[in-house]
């Protein structure tokens, strides 16, 4: 319950989207709405992860011992993140429109 409020509180301050997240036939209110902000919230986490992605790769070590990996598997994480949220998000409107 206390992570509709801190969602609700979020949304409020503008940090959410301002829409309503789209209820799902069948499920409880509280489960919907849960859900909802847990799929925005996973694409702040992508959004986050691949900044940090960016920012690994513009402070590494360019030499050849250096993890030259590393920011690539921080971004295409995100990135990912981001389309499998984007990707739910889509499916569960068109499901609840």
């Amino acid at each position: 319950m206390d992570m509709i409020t801190l969602a609700g509180a979020l949304a409020d301050k503008g940090l959410l989207p301002g829409a309503k997240p789209t209820e799902v036939p069948g499920l409880a209110p509280v489960v919907s709405e849960l859900f909802g902000y847990g799929l925005y919230f996973l694409v702040l986490a992508g959004a986050g992860s691949t900044g940090f992605g960016v920012y690994k790769l513009a402070t590494a070590d360019k030499s050849r011992n250096g993890g030259g990996s590393e920011p690539f598997k921080w971004m295409g994480g995100g990135v990912l993140a981001i389309m499998l949220a984007g990707t739910l998000i889509t499916i569960l409107n068109g499901i609840a429109a």
